[in-house]
């Protein structure tokens, strides 16, 4: 049975709009993926039938609302195959997941001359919080570097790591080229060094297996807005002895267990990391996203992913003077490339007004633009719900866009 693309748009409300009197084509998945309808009635039926803040009540909406919310924590688990749903931390997002790590386990177990590794194509979220560690406990922040295809170069984080090395970040697939990196060799090579990983996996969980127990991974951070899921609710994935020896993120309600003015004690895991009212909606959101991506077969899926990047990369191609920034030999779902001497800016500018939704810019990754000498790209990114007519109309927009600018 073929991959059916066609029913999986019929699912995503926005696919069938207009903008610019033009059918949308939306290849900006990278920066948010579209909802599903299962997604958006999900959080409509919890604001119908069971609104009400969660974990203190005692009345029937907190009831539901409680045990909605805490069964969506082991939906994310068992998505993960997280050992334990303790292990499942709700944050808005991938930035808050990694910026509570540097501020609960590197604050506390970082010391003056030891080192933290990151790569050269790491997003801002995960640069200048370990940059802000690096400066509060003096110690050093170290970068692999990335070769001329945008691969991480390999021999390079080997002569970096050492016994000061303590932390290592990095993301699991490049937000900017799509690059996936191999994630199994570094953890084990930092583990061999004792040291702890941190995987920013925003881009992969849509488009990869996981599962942390066989990756060995210390921490994983994602967002949901990347996995069809809403905005602003995101998960830290930590392993349990960890968690349970860091200090909690933030002062309030949920992760106290009892409080006076001399002292307070501070709650079990997970809710000792989810002090204030919680974003309900975006978790019952979550797990309705998680749910409807475990009715899609996820091989033919990332198949079909794969076929549509291969494609694109050979049709956009065809445009005098595009190049790609980024060839690794493993990539996904995300192409970057310039046309000629030409501002992304203004080749998006001109794509979106024939009805193509592109990313452009640096894509916060200020220092990878660094390293290949460029202002930015222009971003194309894929998802279950595009097709190849879509890339068709992609390569004769930029085929347009070179001809308007040259």
């Amino acid at each position: 049975m073929t991959f059916d693309v066609h029913k999986i748009r019929n699912d995503f409300p926005i696919l069938g709009r207009n903008v610019y009197g033009r059918p949308l084509v939306y290849l900006d998945n990278a920066a948010t993926t579209q909802k599903p309808e299962v997604v958006i009635k999900r959080i409509a039926s919890y604001y119908e039938n069971e609104n009400c803040n969660i974990h203190r009540g005692v009345h029937k909406l907190g009831q539901m609302a409680t045990l909605a919310y805490e069964n969506a924590r082991k939906t994310v688990q068992q998505f993960l195959r997280a050992k334990s749903s303790t292990e499942i931390i709700f944050t808005r997002g991938t930035t808050e997941s990694i910026n509570l790590v540097a501020a609960t386990y590197a604050r506390k177990n970082i010391r003056k001359g030891d080192e933290i590794v990151i790569s050269a194509m790491e997003h801002h979220a995960n640069i200048v919080p370990w940059q802000f560690i690096c400066e509060e406990n003096q110690a050093r922040l170290r970068v692999i570097p990335v070769t001329d295809k945008g691969e991480l170069d390999m021999a390079g984080f080997r002569s970096i790591l050492s016994e000061k090395t303590k932390i290592v970040s990095v993301n699991w697939i490049s937000n900017a080229l799509g690059t996936v990196n191999p994630v199994e060799e570094i953890i084990q090579l930092a583990h061999h060094y004792g040291a702890v990983v941190l995987l920013d996996a925003a881009q992969a969980v849509a488009h990869m297996p996981v599962d942390v127990i066989r990756l060995d991974c210390d921490f994983m951070a994602f967002s949901g807005h990347k996995i069809f899921a809403p905005m602003g609710i995101g998960v830290l994935y930590g392993k349990e002895k960890l968690l349970e020896n860091m200090p909690p993120y933030m002062g309030g309600g949920e992760m106290i267990k009892k409080v006076t003015f001399e002292k307070t004690t501070f709650n079990e895991l997970p809710f000792k990391f989810e002090a204030g009212t919680p974003n309900v909606e975006g978790v019952l959101g979550l797990e309705a996203a998680l749910q409807y991506l475990a009715g899609i077969d996820a091989d033919k899926a990332a198949d079909y992913e794969d076929q549509l990047l291969a494609y694109a990369t050979e049709k956009m191609l065809e445009t005098n003077r595009l190049r790609v920034i980024g060839q690794a030999k493993r990539k996904k779902s995300i192409l970057s490339f310039l046309i000629g001497d030409h501002h992304p800016f203004d080749v998006g500018a001109i794509i979106d007004h024939l009805g193509v939704a592109v990313r452009t810019g640096h894509h916060c990754t200020q220092p990878l633009m660094d390293r290949f000498g460029i202002p930015g790209t222009v971003r194309a990114s894929f998802s279950i719900y595009n097709t190849f007519e879509e890339i068709d109309i992609l390569a004769e927009s930029c085929k347009k866009a070179a001809q308007m600018l040259d």
